[in-house]
């Protein structure tokens, strides 16, 4: 039996001479790109890098620096270790320093962050929830206010807001800087065009339809899907309240009730003071102590954005 002659035209292709009882012709795959496979742009790359070694040098910096001696801090590269490790001293000393005032001002930041960042968080959702989905007059006006207040930075309103809150005997107290921090006109926004978006209406007049009232059907049914919305505002309100420094700089003078802000920036300037102590390294220690919160409670609620959680509100 003589065997099929087999010639190739191509590097990539076979062919074979079909005779009687012969195989069906094989030809070799073709390569294909699929549509799913993300294409790698070195532009992109570049841009991302770049904005990475940004965003990481200054925190590089600082934990570098928190690791030096006031002495060390000048005597060294920035970017680089001394020969002198006092980083477990820094933090000691941060925390016993000036009668141990550090400690003060931390317990003061978590009040003003767990009474103001959650009570806004808490009115964002409400208010967002029923704007988005009750119908009443006047929500067009409301809107136009919520957009206004959005738009009117907070520092023009630290003086009207000084000269209120005097009137009422409340400057220099810890309500001048919470109750401000309860208004997040942003947050009351974003929840309202997630609701929109996030909660059928078909769910919640199944809900109602099933004999539930109104505070059953936003625990049970709404405040499941609202849950990646309301870890957004929670994070942008913690954030604004953690880092701010002008109303607590208006509002306050007792040192007793300043924020970290303020207490460190106020060991920062007292070297310029005649006679005053050159601290830096136990300002730079301090910093980064105040950030390891923030870093902590975005990695705890990342998970709270991943997609799926409108299955706790489906009835099985």
């Amino acid at each position: 039996m003589t065997s099929p002659v087999v010639t190739v035209s191509d590097p990539g292709a076979a062919t074979s001479s079909r005779g009687p009882g012969s195989p069906p012709r094989l030809r070799a795959p073709r390569r294909r790109y699929s549509a799913d496979r993300p294409r790698r742009s070195v532009l992109l790359t570049l841009l991302t890098s770049l904005v990475l070694l940004y965003s990481l040098v200054p925190l590089v910096w600082l934990a570098v620096s928190a690791t030096k001696t006031q002495e060390g801090m000048s005597r060294s590269f920035g970017l680089w270790f001394d020969d002198d490790f006092a980083l477990w001293d820094n933090i000691g000393q941060t925390f016993t320093y000036d009668d141990g005032v550090f400690t003060r001002w931390l317990l003061n930041t978590l009040l003003y962050v767990g009474l103001g960042a959650g009570g806004a968080t808490f009115l964002a959702v409400l208010g967002g929830y029923a704007l988005a989905k009750f119908d009443f007059p006047g929500r067009r006006a409301v809107f136009a206010v919520v957009i206004g207040a959005v738009a009117v930075p907070g520092t023009a309103l630290a003086v009207p807001t000084f000269l209120m809150f005097s009137k009422m005997n409340l400057t220099d107290t810890p309500w001048a800087v919470i109750v401000p921090s309860l208004i997040s006109p942003f947050g009351l926004y974003l929840m309202w065009v997630f609701a929109s978006e996030a909660i059928p209406t078909e769910l919640m007049e199944a809900a109602r339809i099933d004999g539930a009232g109104e505070v059953r059907t936003f625990f049970r049914v709404a405040l499941p899907l609202l849950a990646p919305g309301i870890v957004t505002v929670l994070l942008f309100t913690m954030v604004a309240t953690w880092n701010n420094y002008f109303l607590p700089l208006v509002m306050l003078k007792d040192p007793e009730w300043y924020p970290l802000t303020l207490g460190l920036n106020s060991w920062n300037s007292q070297a310029a003071t005649a006679g005053g102590e050159a601290v830096f390294n136990l300002v730079v220690t301090g910093s980064l102590i105040t950030i390891l919160p923030l870093i902590a409670a975005f990695l705890l609620l990342q998970r709270y954005w991943q997609s799926g959680l409108a299955a706790g509100s489906v009835k099985e």
